[in-house]
């Protein structure tokens, strides 16, 4: 009896101290979130907040703090690389988990999750090196050149230091982010259900597209979402190659300011300004609002999927 009630106690001991880490760990968005309103609340509390968000004007040592071009420059780099990894990744997530041969699977996979632990900042000088010079070329003799100052390819920056140049070096950091998961999603689905499909008269493309892909469409989405965090949070790697020019952008071609790359390059400095550190204070804040409103959307969308099911 003894021995057995000594072990019912190691084992609620066990479980409480399992119950707080969890709880503590799920908190903790909500304690940098506290925090993060509590050193911006100066700057909310000083200026209207349609104001901040709506204002072009960055001014720091006038005390004018408008988020709107380095808001604008986040959405455009965030959402071109997306409109970039998305197809790509998620075709290559289907060719590694439905046709790949062995002998080509077992070296690509590792490869892939190799790709994901690369520093951001090996990214960025890559992006400087490649990427950069090559917008530069579309930019003076491409299409920028042809079209004038068109929407979206007129060009009137030459440096190649751009949205297109951060939407390219973002979209190839968040590959191996949204290939490994997807693929593993994929690959989890049963194997009857190939069967029964193959079996129907369905060829192998129709089943992954009618059946294994509406079977792994939650976790399809769950990796999607993953890598549009891991995009929209992304500092280094984009401010090495976007410009970092503080105005909204009107062409791929343009420079822009993501609002990671105005924290990263100015917190620490000119903190004699009033509501200077206010104001990058309330910049991590919008980008941790952002990410979090999205991830809950996304959480809502796959419990809807998960009901159809």
């Amino acid at each position: 009896m003894r021995l057995k009630a000594g072990r019912r106690a190691r084992e609620m001991a066990t479980r409480w101290a399992m119950g707080l880490v969890t709880l503590a760990a799920s908190w903790l968005v909500v304690w940098i979130t506290l925090a993060l309103a509590l050193r911006a609340w100066p700057i909310l509390s000083a200026q209207p907040l349609d104001e901040l968000l709506l204002s072009n004007t960055w001014h720091p040592a006038q005390g004018m703090f408008g988020y709107f071009p380095f808001i604008m420059g986040t959405l455009w780099v965030t959402l071109l690389a997306m409109l970039i990894a998305i197809p790509v990744c998620l075709l290559v997530a289907i060719y590694l988990a439905e046709y790949a041969p062995a002998r080509l699977y077992q070296p690509l996979k590792p490869l892939i999750d190799l790709a994901a632990g690369i520093p951001s900042v090996v990214y960025g000088v890559w992006g400087v090196l490649a990427v950069v010079p090559i917008v530069q070329w579309l930019a003076v003799s491409g299409p920028g050149h042809w079209w004038g100052d068109f929407f979206l390819f007129g060009a009137s920056n030459p440096t190649g230091y751009s949205v297109l140049a951060g939407g390219v070096v973002l979209a190839i950091m968040v590959f191996p982010v949204i290939i490994s998961v997807a693929e593993d999603v994929i690959r989890a689905v049963p194997q009857g259900l190939r069967e029964a499909s193959l079996a129907l008269g369905a060829t192998r493309w129709q089943t992954v597209k009618h059946v294994i892909l509406r079977r792994a469409a939650p976790g399809v989405i769950a990796a999607i979402v993953l890598g549009f965090s891991r995009a929209f949070g992304e500092t280094m790697a984009v401010l090495m190659v976007v410009g970092n020019v503080p105005q909204v952008p009107r062409s791929l071609f343009d420079p822009a300011y993501p609002l990671t790359a105005l924290i990263a390059n100015n917190y620490g400095e000119m903190m004699s300004i009033p509501l200077y550190d206010a104001a990058l204070m309330g910049a991590a804040l919008i980008l941790l609002l952002v990410v979090l409103v999205f991830n809950v959307g996304a959480r809502l969308v796959l419990q809807r999927l998960t009901c159809w099911e």
